[in-house]
């Protein structure tokens, strides 16, 4: 018998599980060339072990673990997908954080995005692996992160049109990402225009070969052991330029775009009678202090990218919060925010 589950019932479930205080209508296969496609299986692995993996048991439906063989990379990994309702629905690509789906520092985790975009009646993947990797190509191998990293190679060639034809998608598809994968999003839209329908970038750094932006990317990979050289090669090389969103800002001309960030100062997901807080006066401070510092960097970020983008009147829908700090309560009201972008870029109704 088959299990069903209101979504107002998956989020009170998945909130217990949270810790945190021009290509339009071509497959995907047309873009790849001679790239090979992902290999698609169902179901879990009980050799291995994922910290999300209950959440699909709630709805099995719907919600599904689901692995993907990349070619690239010689390697399977694993994916939580949310199925819409009916076939020819759009895609939304959901990138997790510096994370990488790993720990519990997850979309899936976090958040009520799978219930969320229940309601919404769209098809949901996000990848739970590649920490600290940018989800990048990367010019060298690394070891600790599990030897090669293409995920660009993966998540816009190799990947599309298998999972989209899995789950009975239209081909219309989106990309977000928060923190790490801000910057992701928008280099896939300025190195595929026309591929994603419409972007998400939730306080993120364009920038990436000097300056802030520069610093963020190389103490983000230090957590990885791993230096900026090993994914992108020396400084102003035609790699590193090619991989900083803020230089190549006139790509950007012609996509739909959310981007947001807000200012560090704390906000009402930092005070103690926040439900993500719930009075833990270390989480207070965790959110405020070294939150509030990392908003702030990415704040700069933001803006710079945002002078830019209006001195060559390239458009987004910003969304520039007076008060919050880099964590998941803001980047949950992200979800809710940037629906209307990409609701109108999938021509659907928002509901």
């Amino acid at each position: 018998m088959k299990r069903h589950i209101t979504a107002l019932t998956l989020a009170a479930l998945l909130a217990g599980q949270a810790i945190s205080p021009a290509y339009a209508g071509t497959p995907a296969a047309e873009l790849a060339g001679t790239t090979e496609r992902a290999t698609i299986s169902e179901g879990a692995r009980p050799e291995v072990e994922l910290r999300w993996r209950g959440i699909t048991e709630l709805a099995p439906d719907r919600v599904k673990e689901v692995w993907a063989h990349s070619p690239s990379m010689n390697r399977d990994v694993p994916l939580l997908v949310l199925r819409a309702t009916k076939p020819n629905r759009p895609t939304l690509y959901l990138l997790n954080g510096g994370d990488g789906g790993e720990g519990r520092a997850n979309w899936a985790l976090q958040t009520d995005a799978l219930a969320y975009y229940w309601e919404k009646d769209i098809n949901v993947v996000i990848p739970m692996s590649g920490k600290f990797s940018y989800y990048t190509d990367w010019e060298q191998d690394n070891a600790y992160l599990g030897g090669k990293q293409m995920w660009e190679t993966f998540l816009t060639k190799e990947l599309p049109e298998p999972i989209e034809g899995y789950l009975g998608a239209n081909g219309k598809r989106g990309i977000a990402g928060m923190s790490m994968t801000a910057t992701t999003t928008l280099l896939y839209a300025q190195h595929h225009p026309g591929f994603y329908d419409a972007v998400g970038s939730f306080s993120g750094c364009a920038q990436t070969n000097v300056g802030i932006g520069l610093a963020a990317v190389v103490a983000t990979l230090n957590r990885g052991h791993a230096t900026i050289e090993q994914m992108w090669g020396p400084q102003n090389s035609p790699n590193r330029l090619y991989n900083d969103a803020l230089v190549n800002a006139e790509k950007l001309r012609g996509t739909t775009m959310y981007i947001s960030n807000a200012t560090g100062l704390a906000g009402k997901w930092d005070m103690p009678s926040s439900p993500r807080i719930n009075g833990d006066s270390q989480a207070v401070a965790t959110n405020v202090i070294s939150g509030g510092l990392i908003e702030g960097a990415t704040n700069v970020c933001t803006h710079d990218l945002k002078a830019k983008l209006d001195a060559a009147n390239i458009p987004a829908d910003w969304n520039l919060r007076p008060t919050g700090t880099h964590s998941w309560g803001y980047w949950q009201d992200d979800l809710r925010a940037s629906w209307p972008t990409f609701a109108r870029a999938f021509e659907i109704e928002e509901n």
